[in-house]
Order: structure tokens, then sequence, then C-alpha cells
């Protein structure tokens, strides 16, 4: 035989003889013998493929690495790195290895024992998904979404969900720690495993949690655990069963949000306020435990008491004050000021402002309360009289023009009406802008004071002398007179007498036949002659008649008249036909005067 012996494989056919005897070139052996041999070496070797788990005999350490021979026609190695730290290595040991290649570039065999101690975990992880054996595991570290496990030498993912049925604020405490597990999902290509704690507390729990869904029922009172705390409300653990405690449940007064209230992990009691079978929604309350702040009411608050309180909501009518727990009142905006009109509370108060009040008015029965804050100082209405008393002269400024008048503030807070009847005496003014701007100052004259009704009538022509004194002298019925035309209105014109004073034309004493428009024909700026029909001193009313002065005019005058006018189809006849005698005037909307329509302080509630 050859010196170096070549390795021989499965020599079992005529073939294969004829090319390992030319190989040899050795007539040692017979053909039989030589083929019995061959089959008895080749029988030797194991039909092992890759990948495949199988046993081998450690024969000797070199250096890092151990020779392992598995029964194949070569030995193959492994790092001692492979190997636990208490592992021990020794000649003729035999461990698990997994063949990864029957030979690397250098014709050694491949071996794994890391792969094979992790096929070998991955089958028990496999067995225990299949019959839901429990496992036992340590977490190794926390990572995005939950914690990794060392389960029985391989990682397994553990999603935060999964670790208990309450929810973890504090995921570094359970690193390191030992934990029952259940395998919940495996992914065979990518090797992967998820493992649930919280399905074996489930499981603990769900005879407790059944009793206590069992045996629920309205006004039954549980103690449990604040298991989470929302915008809306807390959850609390009942033993198995969450229930929810709406914010509105945890206190008779308002709360911002309900951690003022409870705290994580804090135990408390509460009741059952409802139980939806169906959706196993519970719903519970805190406050209930607690007696209602409003049935000992009367022995705490009556009207007229001073108390504080916390503003709470502010509305466009006023502002809710917190005067304990549970029981809240209203400042009206008419009770923020006794000379201010406020139109909004925010003039006055502020959000968590804490402000004194007096109590108005309490109904125990509706559960409210009104407050009043302008009755922690004396009503200034009532020593008004003695400021302002009547015929006393003021200047005011104007703060608010109305179709009926303009209201002067005297001070602030403080301000009264100017009717439009009292801004002239002489003219017949159709709004208060006619007269003064906004803002701009007014002499006036104090005419009344109505503390009850808190309103102070002005009058600003008051502050000089009435003139129709004189002029019921001037200005006597029969007088002829002239007057400039300043404004056209319905069934005649104003004008403008030398005085000053303004009167009325009826449209019948410039013209006997009706024209479709007067303002054509007597233009604002134009001087008629006029007679005086009428003067009532006591309604300022002063009635003229152009047509009366014609009467008594040549006829040459009277047609000059109607040229002058452009009134073509009037005749000389018609003009001297005109009954100039007493005129009604009553219903005509020069001599209405405007109601005062100012809110007394009731309306203003």
């Amino acid at each position: 035989m050859p010196e170096e012996p070549i390795v021989i494989t499965k020599v079992v056919t005529n073939d294969d003889y004829e090319k390992a005897k030319k190989s040899f070139n050795d007539e040692t052996y017979s053909k039989e013998e030589f083929l019995t041999l061959a089959k008895m070496y080749s029988d030797s070797f194991r039909d092992v493929k890759e990948g495949e788990l199988i046993k081998g005999k450690i024969v000797r350490v070199v250096d890092d690495n151990v020779i392992i021979d598995v029964g194949f026609k070569s030995e193959g190695s492994i790092p001692k790195s492979e190997f636990k730290e208490y592992e021990e290595i020794k000649v003729g040991k035999e461990i698990e290895v997994v063949l990864e290649s029957v030979e690397d570039q250098d014709g050694n065999l491949v071996l794994s024992k890391q792969r094979a101690d992790f096929l070998r975990i991955w089958e028990k992880v496999m067995r225990a998904h299949e019959t839901g054996e429990i496992l036992q595991g340590k977490i190794l570290k926390r990572i995005k979404g939950g914690m990794v496990v060392d389960l029985m030498g391989m990682e397994a993912f553990l999603p935060g969900s999964q670790i208990d049925i309450r929810p973890i604020r504090d995921f570094d405490a359970f690193v390191g720690q030992m934990m029952d597990f259940k395998v919940v999902k495996v992914n065979v290509p990518t090797e992967n495993v998820v493992v649930s704690h919280k399905v074996l507390v489930e499981e603990e729990i769900a005879d407790q949690r059944h009793a206590i869904l069992d045996s629920l029922e309205k006004g039954q009172i549980l103690e449990g655990t604040v298991k989470a705390i929302t915008d809306f409300g807390v959850f609390v653990d009942l033993g198995g069963v969450d229930g929810l405690v709406h914010i509105t449940d945890l206190s008779w007064g308002r709360i911002n949000h309900p951690n003022e209230v409870v705290k994580l992990d804090q135990t408390i009691k509460v009741v059952v306020t409802d139980f939806d079978e169906e959706k196993k929604r519970i719903s519970l309350s805190l406050k209930k435990l607690m007696p209602h702040p409003w049935e000992s009411i009367e022995d705490k608050l009556h009207i007229g008491d001073k108390v504080s309180g916390r503003v709470v909501s502010l509305t466009d009518y006023g502002a809710f004050i917190e005067i304990e727990k549970g029981i809240e009142g209203l400042i009206h905006n008419s009770e923020m000021s006794w000379t201010q009109h406020i139109k909004h509370p925010s003039q006055v108060v502020a959000m968590g402002q804490v402000i004194e009040a007096v109590i108005l008015s309490l109904d125990k029965e509706e559960k409210k309360i009104s407050l009043g804050i302008k009755q922690l100082e004396p009503d200034p209405w009532e020593t008004l009289m003695l400021k302002y008393p009547v015929g006393s002269r003021h200047s005011g400024i104007a703060r608010n023009l109305t179709n009926f008048g303009v209201f002067v503030e005297l001070e602030p807070g403080v301000d009264g009406l100017v009717h439009i009847s009292d801004l002239s005496w002489t003219k017949k003014i159709r709004h208060p802008g006619e007269v003064v701007k906004k803002s701009e100052k007014l002499e006036v004259i104090v005419l009344g004071v109505d503390v009850e009704q808190r309103k102070i009538s002005l009058g600003h022509k008051q502050v000089e002398d009435n003139p129709w004194d004189t002029f019921e002298k001037v200005y006597s019925v029969g007088i002829v007179t002239t007057g400039k035309v300043v404004r056209i209105i319905e069934k005649g014109l104003i004008a403008e007498l030398p005085e000053g004073v303004d009167g009325f034309v009826p449209s019948t004493q410039l013209v006997p036949n009706k024209v479709k428009n007067i303002a054509n024909h007597f233009p604002v700026d134009d001087v008629l002659p006029l007679k005086i029909l009428e003067f009532d001193k006591e309604n300022k009313k002063i009635v003229l008649s152009a047509i009366a002065v014609l009467k008594e005019k040549s006829e040459e005058e009277i047609r000059e008249y109607l040229d002058k006018h452009k009134l073509e189809r009037v005749t000389v006849q018609d003009i001297l036909n005109v009954d100039t005698g007493s005129i009604d005037t009553s219903d005509f909307p020069i001599f209405e005067v405007p109601d005062d329509n100012r809110p007394s302080s009731s309306e203003k509630k």
C-alpha cells in the first residue's frame, strides 16, 4: 500500500474497483476481498446532511480549537468560545453539534456547537408553543416596545403590553427579574419568539373576574386600585376587572384633571353606578360616597353673608364662583358695578382669581346662589343726587348716540341721557349727530335723577334761556315774515325763521294743487314769504303759510311767485280759492317726539 493511503468512499461497483486498482497499483487483494474491505470502510461513515443535529466525540484540543469526531471521513473543529464557561472540555466527551458544511476551503468539516445548542432550545420552545407549557426566563434588557428575555439560552421578545395586566410605569425595574412566560408567537423563518407574562396573570385571575362580574349590581361599594389616569377619568382595577370613574364623578366640585383627586396605585373605595353586561363596561363614582355639599347648605351660608371663592367659569352673562367644592354661585354682569355697564365679566374678574362677594339669594332646591360684588361698596346712586342735584350745570363727554338721544358721561361709570327733544329750543332735530359728535364735550343741565331706575335725565337746550317767551311776541298769529327752506319732509317743508327758529309749512300752504316732488319747486335755501297761522308755545310749534301771504298780493305778484317756483298748472284763482284757516297738524311727523328707550337696571339683567 502507498505510504500516504488515499481515502476511499463507498467502493462497491466493478467500475469503482477498476479505478481503485489503478490508483493503488497493488495486487495484494483479490477483487472480492477488495470490495468487501471497501464496503466495510464505506459503512463506517455516516450519511449526514448539512444542517442536521448530530453527536460527536472530543478527540483532542489544539490551541483554541476543539477537534470533534462525528464518525465522518474527516474530523471537524469547534472554537473553544462556543462552549459555555461552566462546560467541561474533556477528550472522549460526547457532545451535540450541527454540520453546517461538509467541507470548507481546506476540506475540513464545518461544525457548530452554538447552533446545536440553539436547535435543542428551539425544539423545546416549539413544543412549549404547541402545548402551552410555561417556561421560565430572565429579563435581560429594555428595548423599544418591550423587553429582551433570556429563554433557556435564546433571546425572546416580551412586548411592553404583555408584561402585566396593569400599565407598566417603570420598565427598568423588571431588568434582571426571573419570570414565567408563555410562548405566544413563533416565526420559524426568522427564528423569532414572542412571549407573554400577562396571559398567565389573566388566567390566574379569570375565576376572580367572573366572580366579580357575576356579583356586580348598582349601588355596590367596592375597593380598587387606581390603574390609569386620563384626561377624562380614572381606571380602577377592582381585582381583575377594570371600571371607569368619569372626571365628573370624582368630586362634587369642579376639577381640571383627575390627578387633582387621586394618584396612581392609590387604593380607593368606589360605588357602582352602571354596568353594561354586553360590553363588560363598569361605571363607578367616587363622589357619591361623600356627602353632597348642598345637603347642609342652610347651616353654612345665608343671604347677606360675605363669602370668598375662586372664579371657575366666565360666560357672556356673568362669572361662576366656587365657594367650596360642589357649591358655586353666579355673579351676574349687572351685579359687578353700581355705575359701569359691564358687557362681559372679564372686564372685572379673571379665571382662577379669588374674590369676595355677597350672597344675594340662595335656592337649595334648584341649587342656585346669586352673588354680587358691587354690594361690597356703598351704592353711589344713594349720594348721586347730592353731587348732581336737579338744575345743576355740568360738562360731559358724548359717549353714545342713539335715535332718541345722546348719552353723556358725567364721570367714569356715571352717564345721563339728553333726550333728542332737549337738544335744541328752536331746531327740529332728527338725530343727535346734528348737534354733537361722539367724544365731543357737551354742556348739560340735570333735569332729573331716578335712583331706583338708575337714570339721570339731562338737557342741553336748558343751558340757555327758553326763547319761546320772546317768540310768542315776535311770531304771533297773523304776522308776516320770511323763512329759508332748510329741509323737505313728509307733507311739507321746514323753514328757518329770522330768529333761528324752525317752522312748518304744510304742502297745502305752498301750492293749492298736489305736486309730485315739492323739492323741484321749493329747493333748500329758497326764501319764501310766510304768514304765521299757528303758534303753540307749549309744544314749541309754529305753522306757516305762503299762500296766505299771496292772497293779499296783486295778481302780478302772484304770477311772479308761480313762475319762480315753476307752477305752470296753477292759476291765480287757484291761489285765491285756498282756505288758509286753522290746520290740524297733530299727525305730522315733524311734531312727534321719540320715546326714551333706555333700558332700566332691571331690564339690563
